[in-house]
């Protein structure tokens, strides 16, 4: 990593933990999987996944929660917002939610995992032409 890489911040909803991603992310997806379902409320996630390494903390520690075998999820401790995936199956990497990006509009999803888990009404058409 260089000094002239690309520096992404972000955090939680009340602002007391953050976090600042260094560099290209290794990749930008949409994650169909019923276990992310579950941890957001939503029909699915979108995460930007990140060399660990390239990761810091601030603030607040995240708080862990190993929601099942390998697979550790962060979120604020204060506030409950998701921020983090790590898991045995993506090791080294640290996935962040697009959304808790101060800006997220750059990082577009190029790829879907766990599409076969995808609910049949959860169409993603990628961006609109304005």
């Amino acid at each position: 990593m260089s000094e002239r890489d690309p520096v992404r911040t972000g955090g939680c909803r009340c602002g007391a933990t953050r976090f600042e991603a260094r560099g290209a992310p290794r990749f930008v997806g949409n994650c169909h999987c019923e276990d992310c379902r579950r941890a957001t409320g939503a029909p699915f996630s979108t995460y930007a996944g990140y060399k660990s390494e390239n990761v810091r903390w601030s603030g607040a520690p995240r708080r862990i929660y190993e929601s099942s075998s390998g697979v550790f999820r962060g979120f604020c401790g204060n506030c409950g917002a998701p921020l983090s995936y790590q898991g045995q199956k993506w090791s080294g990497e640290t996935h962040l939610f697009i959304g808790t990006f101060d800006d997220p509009r750059a990082l577009t999803p190029t790829g879907e995992a766990f599409a076969e888990e995808r609910l049949p009404w959860a169409r993603i058409d990628g961006p609109k032409a304005s």
